[in-house]
């Protein structure tokens, strides 16, 4: 029954692999789309644009503000009444008359009204608007940092792609070895040549393999799960298969390498700096006066939708504000101290990011040293593997000595692929912080 139930289970998981489409991509190819498709990304872009959004209002300090309204009303408040009938350009001699002007009768009056407001000079909207340009310069160094910092989680991750198949490419290799090791081993034991122990041994070292291969497998599908993530695409019955191999890639390294002024990060940091410089001046501007231009032209009438007589007002007004409860030199005193607070914020993170520039250096140095290091002892292992093999063929050896010769060279192996992949990654994370 267990043995059918096992049948049974391994077809199953049979037709789901076999159900997973595997799309075959190249890294240009994920970094093409992900500059379309990532959320982060978008995200970004969404930030920028409603800065510049909140940008265009600042067009209200040189355009002109225009509104147009009806009103209808009625009333016999007596300075409301004679006021409407002046407006409507027919007062006579007997609304002169104090009875009539203390009791006067129910009017109607209809007003149509447009007004306009121009403003001249207002300095603290100037500066208002250039901190808001500043701040929309610092949002998209942001998000052009972003896409840096996006292709390198790509590039990191299309290399865990890569690594899990390398990994699931050299246990199956192992694997085919051990099985070859296993078929002669069984074909001794038939013979009387060695002892049920070392048959045992064999099948534990293949169940090892086959454990190994599974979790592998696994780690191939969450490295494609993460890379469709980052695409934004979704992942169901599809598995990425790299097109590329994971590889060493040579690189020369600048020697004490200095932080680049230049890079996007810096760039907006020192950029935020200048908004509080005009966030301060346009509190300062507060104290300056304000010129602005106002007109109205309006037409009144006893009737709805009739315009009978008309008039115009027009002004120009200078205001100038002498004291405001002192909340002009608190808003100063607050945006220095802000300005203040930002300027060791930049030099802490110059400093941090210089740190952690010459950090990454020295470990693409040790990964590198490590890749050389790996590939001795996986070719000594190999070697050692083949001197046993030949040994145990002759008789000369045990079968559990061939079988930890087998092991450590596969884990050597492992170890010189896992080496590779933390060099490239090192790599990789040294140049986005030197670029």
């Amino acid at each position: 029954m267990k043995k059918y139930l096992f049948t049974g289970f391994a077809f199953i998981s049979f037709l789901v692999s076999q159900a997973q489409e595997i799309v075959t991509v190249s890294r240009s190819d994920l970094q093409q789309k992900i500059t379309n498709q990532n959320l982060q990304l978008k995200i970004a872009e969404a930030e920028m644009n409603s800065a510049s959004a909140d940008l265009l209002m600042s067009r209200a300090m040189y355009l002109p503000n225009v509104t147009a309204s009806y009103t209808g009303i009625s009333t016999n408040n007596p300075l409301m009444a004679f006021g409407s009938k002046l407006n409507q350009g027919r007062v006579e001699m007997e609304d002169f008359n104090p009875s009539q002007l203390n009791n006067p009768k129910n009017i109607f009056n209809f007003a149509t009204k447009l007004e306009v407001q121009q403003p001249i000079f207002n300095k603290d909207a100037v500066y208002q608007k250039k901190a808001g340009e500043v701040k929309v310069e610092v949002l998209k160094l942001k998000q052009e940092r972003t896409k840096d910092y996006l292709q390198l989680e790509l590039n990191k991750g299309y290399m865990q792609l890569q690594m899990a198949y390398k990994t699931v490419e050299v246990l199956q290799n192992a694997r085919n070895t051990v099985l070859a090791n296993k078929k002669v081993i069984d074909n001794y034991f038939k013979n009387g040549m060695i002892q049920k122990s070392d048959v045992l041994d064999m099948n534990v070292r293949v169940s090892e393999i086959d454990n190994q291969i599974q979790y592998a497998k696994s780690n191939v599908r969450n490295a494609s799960d993460y890379l469709f993530f980052l695409l934004n695409e979704n992942a169901e019955n599809k598995v990425f298969q790299p097109g590329e191999k994971l590889e060493y890639q040579e690189s020369i390294l600048t020697q004490y390498p200095q932080l680049k002024a230049d890079r996007k990060d810096l760039q907006a940091y020192e950029k935020s700096l200048q908004a509080y410089d005009y966030l301060i001046k346009s509190s300062q501007a507060k104290f300056l006066p304000k010129v602005n231009a106002f007109g109205s032209f309006e037409i009144y009438d006893k009737r709805p939708y009739e315009f009978h007589a008309n008039g115009y007002l027009v002004g120009v007004q200078v205001a100038w504000n002498l004291f405001d409860g002192l909340k002009s030199k608190s808003e100063i005193e607050k945006y220095r101290a802000d300005l203040k607070k930002s300027q060791q914020e930049v030099e802490q993170y110059q400093k941090q990011s210089s740190l952690e520039l010459n950090k990454s250096y020295r470990q693409v140095l040790d990964a590198d040293n490590k890749v050389n290091l790996t590939k001795l002892a996986w070719e000594q292992t190999a070697e050692a593997y083949r001197i046993h093999k030949n040994r145990y063929e002759q008789g000369l050896e045990k079968s559990s000595d061939l079988l930890n010769a087998e092991s450590q060279m596969s884990k050597k192996e492992l170890e010189h692929q896992q080496a590779i992949f933390e060099y490239n990654i090192a790599l990789e994370y040294y140049k986005f912080l030197n670029s």
